[in-house]
């Protein structure tokens, strides 16, 4: 027994020595309490002092939170600095910080005083209005976590060394509040035979869509992206946001609403976001998202091992929730149900997982969508088959995915639009 205690004792020892040798060496050093017991602490950050009214604001907080020197997100600036890309593959849950929200505009972003902004709301109405930001916010607020995605959300060009980010970062998710359209109309008074809008902004672009009524219920005129005012790049201080509908109709900067019983037929819905498609025929107002996903994890530049790897991505639909994400390990001759992540919301990004026992040997993993309608996402094979070539580049969102090499390199599996 004695020698058993004196064994254990030693060895008590020895790992005490070995904690106080790590933590030396991390930084941090071993103290004890009042009781003898040890505790870590760490020698390469300052103590809260006695007295803290003697710590000046700058050593103990900052006005502004920083991430970590650690951590670095950027969006992929592209087109002379008139769009940039959300990381999608640095990112978790489903919330894009808003300094990462991707951006698209077609002239510049417009500086615009808070205080002197207003939007007006006139044409087939009872009673025009002129309202300020501040009037806005007298209204009922209401908050919506959605997506919002650009039509030509797709690099068609890409070669195999291509991010997540690159390949379709034009899509972006934030909680926003604002005020309902349909509240609006009904303060001005909308005349029976009113069936479009005008939606203007003050870029100098002077950027207008037509908006149909079938979706003027679930728009929505909104002041605020994730708990902040709108970021200037996002449409400061107003924005029209349409879930589910292709990002250029979100009509930022908003400064006019016109009500008419019929198109505008704007630049940005006849020359611009209009898809020709088979039979010299072309595809105008296709307005929806079609479902569509991506797997974040693994990707390039990201290298594997062998053995079990959690992919995941993330999967959305302008129809409506995802029901079902479906991945396949075997370039496509098998799917299996991925496991959706909560929340699982309309109109918005899903995260899905799928644990893959990969056996070192190459092979290419793709992802699909499936939405509430049944809408499956499709093959590029299928789209150029139903739309033609001359589809390209609104709308397309093909199933995509990774070849994983010997070795553990992940590259994006190209392919061609004919």
């Amino acid at each position: 027994m004695k020698d058993k205690r004196n064994k254990t004792s030693k060895l008590n020892i020895t790992r005490r020595s070995a904690l106080v040798g790590m933590a030396g060496a991390a930084g941090t050093i071993i103290a004890r309490t009042a009781s003898g017991q040890e505790i870590q602490t760490s020698t390469n950050r300052p103590f809260a002092p006695e007295d803290p009214s003697k710590v000046t604001a700058k050593q103990w907080a900052t006005k502004i939170g920083k991430r970590s020197v650690f951590e670095t997100y950027e969006r992929d600036v592209r087109y002379t600095g008139t769009s940039s890309r959300t990381p999608l593959h640095q990112l978790h849950g489903t919330i894009t910080p808003a300094d990462l929200h991707f951006e698209r505009h077609h002239a510049g972003v417009p500086l615009i005083d808070v205080e002197k902004h207003k939007l007006i709301i006139h044409g087939m109405v009872d009673k025009p209005l002129s309202l300020t930001v501040n009037d806005l916010k007298r209204f009922p607020a209401v908050s919506r976590i959605c997506f919002i995605e650009c039509s030509g959300n797709l690099a068609r060009e890409a070669d195999e060394y291509t991010t997540p980010q690159n390949i379709c970062g034009m899509t972006s998710q934030s909680e926003w509040t604002g005020v309902m359209l349909s509240t609006l109309l009904k303060e001005v008074g909308v005349k029976p035979s009113a069936s479009w809008l005008l939606a203007e902004g003050t870029d100098a672009a002077v950027l207008t869509r037509s908006i149909p009524k079938q979706i003027w219920n679930e728009s929505m005129i909104v002041y605020a992206q994730n708990g902040e005012a709108i970021r200037p790049e996002n449409g400061y201080p107003i924005r029209l946001l349409n879930p589910g509908y292709e990002g250029n109709s979100s009509v930022k900067w908003l400064r006019r609403i016109e009500v008419s019983d019929q198109p505008f037929m704007t630049r940005e819905e006849t020359s611009k976001y209009t898809e020709m498609v088979k039979g010299g025929k072309a595809r105008q107002f296709s307005l929806t998202m079609d479902a569509r996903s991506i797997i974040t994890y693994p990707s390039y530049p990201n290298v594997v091992e062998k053995g079990w790897i959690e992919i995941q991505g993330i999967a959305w639909s302008g129809r409506g929730k995802i029901i079902k994400t479906e991945v396949s390990t075997d370039d496509g001759k098998s799917w299996q149900s991925a496991k959706l992540q909560e929340p699982i919301l309309p109109k918005a990004h899903t995260r899905f997982r799928h644990l893959f026992n990969w056996n070192g040997k190459e092979t290419v993993i793709l992802s699909r969508a499936i939405d509430e309608s049944g809408y499956v996402q499709p093959t590029r094979e299928t789209l150029i088959k139903v739309r033609g070539a001359g589809s390209i580049p609104y709308h397309n969102n093909p199933i995509t995915g990774w070849t994983l090499r010997p070795g553990g390199d992940v590259l994006y599996r190209t392919q061609e639009w004919g």
